[in-house]
């Protein structure tokens, strides 16, 4: 099943990127800006909480200049979800845990066919309904149960544009009820480790979990969470996906772990390079070899359309395998970028 949010199609082949607004979007001029530059980044879809009426009227003026499909996050009040709905959101994402009984889902669902647009039956680890924790044990069966309740109104009233997802803070349960869900349901599957902690923390979490799915066939659409920015998650997400095949990088940068010999900072050389050319696209794949010295650089570079092999107080550029120029230390993030120009689509 192909489930459409705005212009972009979740269930085919390409895995689109999500992240979430993390400032209050009552900053109508900050949330556009954000937006714009996520989805410079590379992210696909992005979702907005949508905690009272307030923000309803923020979302209003953010749909309207967004330049990504968005995805309105309701918790706890039904009516968010309708007024999110009639101000023109591309989808919906609701929890069972919290979102209210039958009557209340119908509303939303009658809201959802009047505008035809697609909801998400978030499951969360943290926020299951507690008549089916307390008659059942395993927390796995707990959130396929939730799913199965929250399905059967939709179907009930005629209603299947419908995206899951299955989130917990473990890994191994996010992975098992995920190909539970793969089994059971015909519905495409939004994936990520929910609550995955910091940067490095959220980034093995969510690496280990999305990629095993994506390996297996299960998995139309991803959100790396992280206790970081919007474009943390992004640039995670994008690297998850390049690095089993999902996708193709624009700029593929390898980069030596430095040793003893090593005489600049290279850990700051690639961040700054890589902040310099965020959004940017060329005219082919591309890849640039950042080299802590000139023993092994250019070597261990084979193959780099250009790069760098650092010395002591001066650096040798390279470019198709062979020696171009030496630079002074303090020039090598122009120079790479200079290089870097030479490729950009205008």
């Amino acid at each position: 099943m192909i489930i459409d949010v705005g212009n972009i199609k979740i269930g085919t082949d390409f895995i689109p990127i999500q992240t979430m607004i993390k400032n209050s979007t009552k900053d109508i001029t900050l949330t556009i800006d954000k937006i714009r530059k996520l989805k410079d980044a590379g992210c696909d879809i992005i979702r907005i909480t949508v905690p009272d009426e307030e923000s309803v009227i923020a979302l209003k003026s953010i749909i309207k200049e967004s330049v990504m499909p968005i995805v309105a996050d309701i918790h706890f009040d039904y009516k968010l979800a309708i007024k999110s709905i009639e101000a023109g959101v591309h989808k919906i994402r609701i929890n069972p845990g919290n979102i209210g009984n039958e009557e209340r889902v119908k509303e939303v669902i009658f809201a959802l066919k009047d505008r035809g647009i697609p909801v998400r039956i978030g499951i969360n680890g943290g926020s299951l309904p507690k008549h089916l924790k307390e008659k059942y044990k395993d927390e796995v069966q707990i959130m396929i149960e939730a799913a199965k309740e929250e399905i059967n109104y939709f179907e009930k009233y005629g209603y299947d544009k419908i995206v899951l997802s299955f989130k917990s803070s473990n890994v191994q349960t996010t992975i098992e009820v995920n190909k539970k869900a793969k089994e059971i349901f015909p519905f495409p599957l939004h994936i990520g480790v929910t609550e995955a902690g910091d940067l490095i923390d959220g980034t093995i979490k969510n690496s280990i979990g999305i990629s095993h799915l994506l390996l297996q066939g299960i998995g139309d659409t991803i959100r790396v969470s992280l206790t970081s920015s919007e474009f943390d998650e992004v640039m995670v997400g994008k690297r998850i996906l390049e690095s089993i095949g999902k996708r193709s990088p624009e700029i593929d940068i390898v980069s030596c772990p430095t040793c003893g010999r090593t005489e600049v900072d290279i850990q700051k050389i690639v961040f700054d390079f890589k902040n310099k050319i965020l959004g940017k696209k060329f005219n082919k794949k591309l890849k640039v070899a950042i080299m802590g010295c000139v023993v092994n650089g250019p070597g261990e570079a084979e193959g780099a359309n250009f790069g760098v092999a650092c010395g002591k107080e001066q650096s040798v550029l390279f470019k198709d395998g062979k020696k171009i120029k030496v630079v002074k230390n303090s020039l090598i993030l122009d120079e790479l970028l200079i290089l870097t120009k030479e490729y950009e689509n205008e």
